[in-house]
């Protein structure tokens, strides 16, 4: 009978509180000669960006990672920088040059990891299908176990050969395909590499490092469709791999209200609006940017505008809001998000807003990198009704829609 793989996983963050943060090392230093391509794999085009691009930002929106470092061709330094900056990744604590080979590669990048990385993951930049799940997968079982790594059953015989000709049938219910996320306590890996390296020993994967100090290897379940891109052909089934059917739609809503205050401009949409009175507030107290930030966050499930961006804290003080709206986008593209479409309506007596809406739907849409017609702003009167009714305040309500980002192409 096939022996079951045990992927020993427990609560992801419990076990991040018991063993810090986590660093990952990502090596993409080589230079693809099987590939074929015109620059080094990792910067190889797959559906218009870097290959690396994937597993990077895969990794960037696992929370439990708080560190990533890059192991890249000496001569494309600044072009993995630059595409990092481009896809605000800022997890990027460095991007080093790579060595001889993958396992110098690799202690160079475990080298360049901050100290209060304690638990490392090991990734190939050429694995551009790896999801979040497998490698929160893999850093629980390394906290517990000290080393792990993905890993797929071999479903088809297997047969060892000599001079054209079978030599006997392995048996197959104890081979695996060994796959990447690997993860291991940062101590044992350090020593793992030091002493190959001084007994001249070279392996095709960190955990054959381990292995040589008797230390035991948890296995993961794997997924068949995290390729590690190696030939021309496997970029085309990368593609397909990465444009299939993703996550529905999402849906989120936000609301948001702020009294009338003195001596305060009006700011509604990212727009100055003349009136006697702006709104009261720790940032510019912009209610409708305000209420379309918590429906996009609500959309991806995450922490509402009060605990992003909490009241009092003087990093706000005065902040704009379309500034702060930005921050949001970039968070949204860390879990693989983005704004499809939002909508928005506004309840104030006053002053008229209809003349100020274009120019509020354009400052927004230019923020979520949407076309105008995207952003949708309405505005409406309470007929004297309430405390809006009687000018106190204004209101806004909003409801976003979020499409996966993946599936969707380049970022805009």
């Amino acid at each position: 009978m096939r022996r079951q793989v045990d992927a020993g996983v427990v609560g992801v963050l419990d076990v991040m509180n018991t063993h810090g943060p986590v660093g990952a090392i990502v090596p993409a230093a080589g230079r693809g000669q099987r590939l074929q391509g015109e620059v080094p794999k990792a910067l190889a085009l797959l559906d218009g960006r870097p290959l690396v691009q994937y597993a990077l930002e895969t990794l960037a929106r696992v929370d439990e990672v708080q560190t990533i470092v890059v192991v890249a061709p000496e001569d494309h330094l600044e072009s993995v920088r630059d595409l990092a900056a481009r896809a605000r990744l800022g997890k990027i604590a460095a991007v080093v040059p790579g060595g001889a080979d993958r396992q110098a590669s690799v202690a160079r990048g475990l080298a360049a990891l901050p100290p209060s990385a304690q638990l490392v993951l090991v990734h190939d930049g050429a694995r551009p299908c790896v999801t979040a799940s497998l490698v929160r997968a893999v850093a629980a079982a390394a906290a517990r176990d000290g080393a792990a790594t993905a890993a797929v059953p071999v479903a088809e015989t297997v047969k060892a050969g000599r001079d054209g000709w079978v030599a006997r049938t392995l048996d197959r219910s104890e081979l695996y395909h060994i796959q990447t996320p690997q993860g291991f306590h940062r101590s044992l890996l350090e020593r793992a590499h030091l002493e190959a390296a001084r007994a001249g020993f070279r392996g095709t994967d960190d955990a054959a490092l381990v292995e040589r100090l008797g230390h035991r290897v948890r296995l993961v379940p794997g997924e068949p469709s995290n390729l590690k891109v190696t030939l021309p052909g496997d970029l085309e089934v990368a593609e397909a791999l990465l444009r299939r059917p993703g996550p529905p739609l999402r849906v989120g809503l936000g609301f948001d209200t702020h009294r009338f205050a003195d001596g305060r401009p009006l700011i509604l949409g990212g727009v100055e609006v003349p009136h006697a009175r702006g709104l009261a507030g720790w940032s510019d107290a912009d209610v409708v940017v305000h209420a379309i930030m918590d429906a996009l966050l609500g959309a991806a499930g995450c922490a509402d505008i009060g605990q992003q961006f909490p009241p009092g804290d003087p990093a706000y003080a005065g902040a704009r809001s379309l500034d702060l709206l930005a921050r949001v986008r970039a968070l949204l593209a860390e879990r693989r998000w983005r704004a499809a479409q939002v909508d928005a309506v506004v309840m104030a007596e006053a002053p008229r807003l209809a003349p100020h809406i274009g120019a509020m739907r354009a400052a927004i849409a230019g923020v979520l990198g949407l076309d105008a017609d995207a952003v949708n702003i309405k505005a409406t009167t309470l007929e004297g009704m309430g405390a809006l009714g009687r000018e106190e305040g204004i209101a806004a309500q909003a409801v976003a829609t979020l499409e996966p980002l993946r599936a969707a192409g380049p970022p805009r």
